[in-house]
């Protein structure tokens, strides 16, 4: 995929709004961000049987798995005993968002950079092999290492460490609703004087352990047909499939973003806000659309200006309906694009949202709005303009992403274009097509 054609003048933006400067990708159809939105448009899943231990005896053996990662081609050995497979994606991610933004942090001020990311499952493969070795070898073979590379803090530290991000920094726990969380708390950060900070969610917890883990939700489909099995908003949805991987982003202060003379902004973050479930029984409302409602207010934006919705996209029936009517009630039936890109990868925890916004931020510098693929059955009572089956040419300047975590978290984020960019951008850039849903 061609990059648009850079800007000649530096980005213009008021001091305070945190703009996103740098991607990096790490997802089961694509590592690197340019290589995961082509595939991505294309319709390219990364959903399969589990390949690393005999998953049959599961209910359903699928996962979105990243295939083609060696950590040691991205990683000093010395980290390769002190990290699980999720802080090695962690930290490949970081290392390539922080390359693409052009960002030297070593050139800020010492506490003016620091580590955002969100993560729900902490170091799952490390951690089970060395309780096995307690189990049975005894203490003395377990590694040293296991005392923090188990963490859900590990990605923060480690990105902190490698790159030397020594201010406000933290890690944020609520599932799905996590990764969009870690992004608002990265814009907050900014408010309070931090210059730059690197944000996101990895996952990554399909070991044998982990995956029994992830069935015990009860929300995992039961088909052993990737293209069948994760169908969002569809008459067939019988859960979802999960997965591993992410995205980490690099977020600045867009006025030192300008005053480095960075050479792109993908887009704002322009609006933020987490809500709860409230108690069941009680007979309220779920959270979600509020949740939408006030990050639209926070970016100073009604529902007329919003262009594309990311969705959380469940898979589970009763949940589908329920956002289904969130979105409804928030935009009007049909009165927005919807979109689930996340079929072709499965559920990432804390790290879905994250590539969702990231999807964002391509479809506002591309003008194409990705699909949902392999939904043929929408639900007529859930009245969604859903995409799918190809892109769509779009012109998309504000997108709203939304996310839920387990236990009634629900989070929503606004992503709007940069203030300077032309209002055809790509007008020349040929159509794209995915393979059909």
């Amino acid at each position: 995929m061609t990059a648009p054609a850079p800007v000649a003048a530096p980005p213009q933006f008021a001091r305070g709004e945190a703009v996103v400067t740098g991607i990096g990708i790490v997802a089961p159809n694509g590592l690197g961000a340019e290589a995961w939105w082509s595939a991505t448009l294309r319709g390219e899943s990364g959903i399969e049987p589990v390949r690393d231990y005999d998953a049959s005896r599961y209910p359903s053996p699928l996962a979105g798995l990243i295939t083609g990662f060696d950590a040691a081609e991205y990683l000093p050995g010395r980290l390769l005993p002190q990290t699980d497979r999720v802080t090695r994606l962690a930290l490949a991610a970081a290392d390539w968002a922080l390359e693409d933004s052009g960002a030297d942090p070593a050139a800020l001020p010492e506490y003016a950079t620091g580590v955002v990311t969100s993560n729900a499952t902490g170091g799952f493969a490390f951690t089970h092999r060395e309780i096995r070795k307690l189990w049975t070898r005894g203490p003395q073979h377990v590694s040293v290492y296991e005392s923090f590379a188990w963490f859900y803090a590990a990605n923060t530290g480690q990105i902190s460490i490698r790159h030397g991000l020594r201010g406000a920094s933290s890690v944020l726990v609520a599932e799905q609703a996590g990764g969009l969380d870690a992004l608002g708390h990265a814009r907050r950060t900014l408010g309070k004087g931090s210059s730059l900070v690197v944000s996101g969610g990895v996952e990554s917890a399909l070991d044998p352990w982990g995956f029994v883990a992830h069935h015990s939700s009860g929300r995992l489909s039961r088909s052993s047909d990737p293209r069948r099995a994760y169908l969002p908003f569809d008459a067939e949805a019988t859960g979802h499939v999960p997965g591993e991987g992410g995205a980490i982003l690099v977020v600045e202060d867009a006025a030192q973003a300008r005053a480095r003379g960075a050479h792109q902004v993908y887009g704002r973050l322009a609006g933020h806000a987490s809500t709860f479930d409230p108690r069941p029984g009680s007979g309220r409302p779920p959270g979600l659309a509020r949740a939408a409602r006030l990050a639209l207010d926070d970016a100073g934006l009604g529902p007329g200006d919003i262009d594309v919705v990311f969705a959380d996209a469940a898979g589970v029936p009763a949940l589908d309906d329920a956002e289904a009517a969130a979105i409804a009630s928030v935009f009007g039936p049909y009165g927005v694009p919807v979109t689930a890109p996340k079929t072709l990868t499965g559920r990432l925890a804390g790290g879905g949202p994250p590539l969702d916004v990231a999807a964002a931020l391509l479809a506002v510098r591309d003008g194409v709005i990705p699909p949902t693929a392999h939904v043929e059955r929408p639900v007529p009572d859930h009245r969604l303009d859903l995409v799918r089956g190809a892109p769509r040419e779009a012109r998309v300047r504000a997108a709203l992403v939304l996310a839920r975590g387990h236990g009634g978290f629900n989070s929503a984020l606004v992503v709007t274009a940069p203030q300077d960019r032309p209002e055809h951008p790509h007008t020349d850039r040929p159509s794209r097509e995915a393979s059909p849903a």
